[in-house]
């Protein structure tokens, strides 16, 4: 059994949680809305909203990338748990079908929980709706409830986390191209979003940092295997 590459918890979980907690602390609305007005022309509102490559490439079939890798993985999975050569690798591969399905699962029920608004409802941009924060109470619905936070387009990035972290014990260099492959994905799908007026940029700083914390709690339970003997290295391995 090989012993995993070792990282420092207090950065690896600190900085994501710092940010959260920045977040939480500070409602960043002021650079939601600016950021937003970047991506909005007055009496024609936001310049991707009717955009059909963003929404039929980057949106709709961009999305099945990450439909297709999970598929892959739990596929993989289930043949593990028979006596074919995937055997070896079920723990990861069942790592990765649980890391990428809560990735993007707890994306609808907290959408229901908090019923934010899109930017293209709100006011500001031309719709009906009042703007709330995410702490703050909920202004009544003109029409009907919020349904904008977290983002879950970006989530569908971001989800690939997972596969940095399945790789990183065995594969290095292939996992630090997952995880920049997932920092693109991510990032792109949040643009994408951003300028259909779908999201603002705080629901997808939300859902970055809560897809890695999801990502690398469940490697630190699942796959990380330290050392027997850590005073053996004294170096911080983070690959």
């Amino acid at each position: 059994m090989s012993i995993s590459p070792r990282f420092d918890r207090r950065w690896w979980y600190g900085v994501p949680l710092a940010l959260l907690a920045v977040l939480l602390v500070f409602e960043p609305s002021r650079l939601d809305f600016a950021i937003a007005d970047l991506f909005y022309v007055q009496d024609l509102g936001f310049i991707g909203r009717r955009n059909d490559f963003l929404e039929e490439v980057l949106h709709d079939r961009a999305k099945q990338l990450t439909i297709a890798i999970g598929v892959l993985a739990l596929s993989g999975f289930l043949l593990s748990l028979l006596p074919t050569r995937l055997r070896p690798l079920r723990r990861t591969l069942g790592y990765l079908v649980l890391a990428m399905g809560l990735s993007t699962g707890f994306v609808t029920p907290l959408k229901k929980v908090t019923q934010m608004h899109c930017p293209w409802n709100l006011e500001q941009y031309g719709g009906p709706e009042h703007f709330s924060p995410l702490l703050g109470p909920r202004a009544a619905p003109v029409e009907k409830p919020g349904n904008c936070w977290p983002g879950g387009h970006a989530a569908s990035g971001f989800a690939l986390f997972a596969l940095f972290f399945a790789l990183r014990d065995r594969y290095p260099r292939s996992a630090r191209t997952a995880l920049i492959a997932a920092m693109v994905l991510g990032v792109l799908f949040s643009l994408v979003r951003m300028a259909q007026g779908a999201h603002f940029f705080s629901h997808n700083l939300w859902t970055a940092l809560l897809c890695w914390l999801i990502s690398l709690a469940l490697y630190d339970l699942m796959l990380y295997r330290p050392s027997p003997h850590p005073t053996a290295d004294l170096a911080v391995d983070v690959e």
